[in-house]
Order: structure tokens, then sequence, then C-alpha cells
């Protein structure tokens, strides 16, 4: 009975302080910042706040910008109080906040900073993607290259078999298929992206594909299909999951074992448990298992705060996400929550 009431007096705290929780002021922050290359809004909001994900709530929209998300290299920003709140917003030449004048409205053609690294994720964005076994076992396979050849690349043509997707097809291979480690549920096969081309010809149900692209050499036996045209996106903007998550980190990308800032990881959690691309979670580090000494049980001590991840690609059951801070050393198994 003890133990039922401390673990319902720590769930009524972690609820209340996660309702409660509130944009929180660096107590270093800057009254004036500059954004340079290479910033992104992460970093920026990091400059601010103790808690960069609640950037969107702090951001003063100024009339005349479309996107207040948009903000490019040269920009300068500034730390002002309205109705005695914090907020921050892009600032002119003159140092007075920008305002609302009747003139000629022009677009940049420099390039906003993105939200995060998109480098580190761009091979997800692109067309790496969970599907079912069925989708890929079913889709058509890759028979051999021209002249006999059994791998190739960018700029060589192979021939496949099976009923054409599209035009314009992507080449994949079967990767890692995801299984929850609490409940055993299946969560989705990653279908990893080895190539596009377009199908230049059909002879039955045999294709002939032009490869345009290849990130790996094309084997007999990868998968076609359709190409999802996913561009890169700056439109990112960290967030706090609209209800309260909890899930664990169940693969990391290039199979590695210790987890750090900028890897990619896999979660078992997703849309149905609403997610959406931009949510940061905390990643908690699970406390040891110690004999008790005097009742000679064994303790799990608490889980310990050790990072934050931002999910980019929401599937139903799962998520892939960004790892933008880690104190310590993470791996497979550490928990996810509301940061």
């Amino acid at each position: 009975m003890r133990k039922l009431l401390y673990a319902l007096a720590a769930t009524t705290l972690l609820l209340t302080s996660w309702a409660q929780a509130a944009p929180e002021l660096r107590s270093d922050h800057p009254e004036r910042y500059t954004v340079v290359k290479g910033d992104t809004l992460w970093d920026i909001s990091g400059r601010f706040l103790s808690n960069p994900w609640y950037w969107p709530e702090i951001w003063h929209v100024n009339p005349q910008v479309a996107n207040p998300h948009l903000i490019y290299p040269g920009d300068r920003l500034a730390l002002v109080y309205i109705d005695g709140k914090p907020r921050i917003t892009k600032v002119a030449s003159n140092n007075g906040v920008v305002k609302l004048s009747p003139k000629v409205r022009s677009e940049r053609i420099d390039t906003p900073i993105p939200a995060i690294p998109l480098d580190a994720i761009s091979s997800f964005l692109t067309d790496t993607r969970i599907v079912s076994p069925e989708e890929l076992s079913g889709a058509p396979y890759v028979l051999e290259g021209a002249e006999g050849r059994l791998v190739t690349g960018a700029g060589d043509r192979v021939y496949a078999r099976g009923e054409k997707p599209a035009d314009k097809v992507g080449v994949f291979r079967r990767s890692t298929e995801f299984v929850d480690p609490d409940t055993g549920e299946f969560l989705g096969l990653e279908a990893r992206s080895i190539a596009r081309g377009d199908v230049a010809a059909e002879n039955g149900d045999v294709l002939t594909v032009d490869l345009t692209r290849s990130s790996e050499e094309v084997r007999v036996g990868d998968r076609l299909l359709v190409s999802e045209d996913r561009r890169l996106t700056t439109s990112f903007v960290p967030s706090s999951p609209a209800r309260q998550v909890e899930g664990k980190m169940i693969s990391v990308d290039g199979g590695v074992t210790q987890i750090g800032q900028y890897n990619v990881v896999a979660i078992n959690r997703g849309s149905r448990e609403g997610l959406e691309a931009g949510n940061v979670m905390a990643i908690l580090k699970s406390g040891n298992l110690v004999r008790d000494p005097v009742t000679n049980e064994t303790v799990e001590l608490p889980s310990e705060r050790a990072g934050l991840l931002m999910v980019f690609q929401v599937y139903e059951k799962m998520s892939y996400g960004l790892i933008l801070h880690a104190t310590r050393a993470l791996s497979v198994g550490d928990k996810v929550t509301n940061p």
C-alpha cells in the first residue's frame, strides 16, 4: 500500500508539473541577438530559454511577417516585454521593433535557417519509410542489371518484375522489423531507401528502370515502391506534445551502441498516441538496479534526465526522432516522455 501511495503521489506531481510548465528565460539570456549562418531555430531558442521547445509561445508575430519561423542570417532578434510577458521579435536596423507600413512587399532569396540540422535527417525525410511486410513483399523486385550485372547504381539500367507502381519509383531494401519491447506488438517494417529511378518501359510484368540516383549499390531482390517526393522542410517548430506520452527508444540508425547528439532514433510511440512532427521529448536514463542491504530486495534507482530528442517523422505506431541534446551516453531502451 505504501508503494502504491508513493507511486500515486509521484504521478500527481509529474502531471501537475507538466500542466504548469511554461517558458522559462535563461539567467544569462541576451537582450539582442543577430542570426548567423549555421544557426538553427533550436540553437537560438536555447540562447533565450531554459526550455527551448516553448519558442512558439514567446514569439511575437510582426504583422508583415507571413511566417514568423522563417528567420534568416542577418536578422536581428530582441527580447521585449508586452503586457508584462517576455516576447522575442525581429527588430529593424534602427533598433526599433519593425512596424507595418505601406511599401512594396518583397521576398528574400537567401535560405531561412532550419529548426534543426536537416542534413542529419535528410535520408529519412526523402525516402526511408515504415511499411507493412505485405506491402513490401507484394512490390516489384529487381531481377538483374543490364548486361547481366548483379550490382548496379546511378546511371545504370535494371530490370524488375511486378506491377508498375508509378512512372517514378524508389528502390528499397528490407531493414529492421520494429516490435514494442513491452507489449510485443509489431510496430512496422523499415524499408531503407537505396536508389531512385524512372520506369522506361514495360514488357508484360517485366519493368525496365533507369536509375537516376543511388546511395548504395542496387542488388537483386531489392523492391520498387512509389517514389515520395518529400522535400526537406524548415517547418519543424519545437513544441511539447499535446498530451502526456511515455515510451522508449527502440532503435538507433547505424547500429551504434552509444547514442549521442544528432543520432537518429526510433521510438515506440506515434500518431495514435498524439505525437506530431516537431514534438520534443525528454530522455530518461534508467536507474541502476541495487540490492537493499537491509531487506535484501532488488531496488531500481530513479530514472535521471539525460537528453532531449525532437520527433521529425511520425507513423501510426512509431516515430523517428533526432537527438538534440545529451548529457551522457544514451542507449536503446532508455525512456522518453514529455519534456
